[in-house]
């Protein structure tokens, strides 16, 4: 069932749409940090939630304008939170926008649909999606960020302008962003399936690993600075790429940047 919480307000600040913030059990996704030009346009905001059944695979795709979280949890159904927010010179104009937006959850697609932008009349849409931990995933954003965390399914993700922020997921989980860094936390002593693969062109790429991880670790930049907290041994020059083994060996962990440093640290 489809359920919708409303909120208005005027708008003060504008930032582009980044991957939802949120705590773990989805509590700071709300209409409280939404702002906008800060020429005194008018915004609403609602909240829609919608619970589909499990299975797979599950397409998720932002829009214009918007980012997404996914989470992983140990239940078989599917949880789609959408923030959509309206914009335009009133507050009547905003709900109205507002008003015209679909979210559609059907045939293992997440989109919305609503009105062509007019002037300042538009709207934007950001996800807190809840996943069984197995979901295989396609994730998609154009100006936004996106986030997964407690996965061990298949994964693959493509932002233009957004960070990408990866914590304590396994699998087989690979994808890119154009501009923006990549930050990625792992947890156990080594990856759980076939392996990671990211890669940004603009923006940095930092991964956190404990300290006794054990994996086959490719990591390279273009115009960049390359930094590896772990001893490793290499043949011939180390430059600005390396394909090395940490502790006893794993599934490949690469993370690639052009413009941007790439570190690589023990926690």
């Amino acid at each position: 069932m489809l359920r919708t919480f409303a909120f208005s307000t005027l708008l003060l600040i504008f930032a582009v749409p980044s991957a939802p913030a949120q705590g773990r059990d989805g509590s700071r996704f709300t209409c409280d940090d939404v702002g906008g030009w800060n020429d005194d346009r008018a915004s609403h905001c609602e909240i829609r939630e919608d619970t589909v059944a499990g299975g797979n695979p599950l397409d998720v795709d932002a829009g214009p304008n918007g980012g997404i979280r996914v989470r992983g949890w140990e239940r078989s159904d599917v949880l789609v939170r959408a923030r959509i927010v309206g914009y335009g010179d009133t507050d009547t104009e905003a709900r109205q926008v507002v008003s015209q937006v679909r979210l559609d959850t059907g045939g293992g697609q997440v989109r919305a649909r609503g009105p062509e932008r007019q002037g300042d009349r538009h709207w934007t849409v950001s996800y807190d999606i809840s996943v069984p931990q197995s979901a295989q995933l396609t994730l998609t954003t154009n100006n936004g960020g996106i986030s997964v965390s407690d996965l061990r399914g298949t994964v693959r993700f493509r932002a233009r302008n957004g960070g990408i922020n990866l914590d304590n997921v396994a699998g087989d989980v690979r994808g890119e962003t154009s501009n923006g860094g990549i930050s990625v936390d792992l947890s156990g002593d080594r990856w759980e399936g076939e392996g990671l693969d990211v890669e940004t062109h603009n923006g940095g790429v930092r991964v956190n690993l404990p300290e006794h991880y054990s994996a086959e670790l490719e990591a390279g930049t273009t115009n960049g600075r390359l930094n590896i907290d772990f001893p490793v041994t290499v043949q011939g020059n180390v430059g600005k790429h390396i394909t090395t083994t940490i502790g006893g060996g794993g599934p490949r962990i690469r993370a690639i940047t052009t413009n941007g440093g790439v570190s690589i640290r023990r926690r």
